[in-house]
């Protein structure tokens, strides 16, 4: 984990890779409540016996479940001392470019693209974060 005092260290980074995670294995009771929480329960995420037979060869895990792990990604690689709390703002560009089927392991890259001042000593960042499988 990077620990980081304050925000105003970001702006010397722009352009950096700033931190790799820890590789995190996707189980199929990750998959399950996350289609109870959204409401998705399609075949190819829940149904075992049916996806071993379907396209992938196994479940697989929602693109929205893999997305949104990016919380606990940044939480786990760094820390800033000085900071009150982050707030997403929104996504910019998201492409689920393969599949990430159960027993899966994901990382994330997070390489900071944009640090711009706002009010009250706050900074709005822009990442580029990849997920490797």
């Amino acid at each position: 984990m990077k620990t980081f005092q304050s925000l105003q260290e970001f702006p010397a980074l722009v352009g950096q890779e700033v931190a790799v995670s820890d590789w995190l294995t996707i189980t199929q009771e990750q998959v399950n409540l996350f289609a109870e929480a959204t409401g998705d329960h399609q075949w190819i995420h829940v149904d075992v016996e049916r996806a071993k037979a379907g396209p992938f060869g196994a479940p697989i895990a929602h693109g929205f479940l893999t997305l949104s792990l990016l919380p606990r990604f940044f939480e786990t690689t760094m820390e800033i001392v000085e900071s009150r709390m982050g707030v997403n703002y929104g996504l910019n560009r998201v492409r689920f470019m393969a599949p990430a089927p159960v027993g899966s392991r994901l990382r994330a890259r997070m390489k900071l693209l944009a640090c711009e001042p706002i009010a009250n000593g706050g900074v709005q960042m822009t990442w580029e974060v990849t997920i490797e499988r």
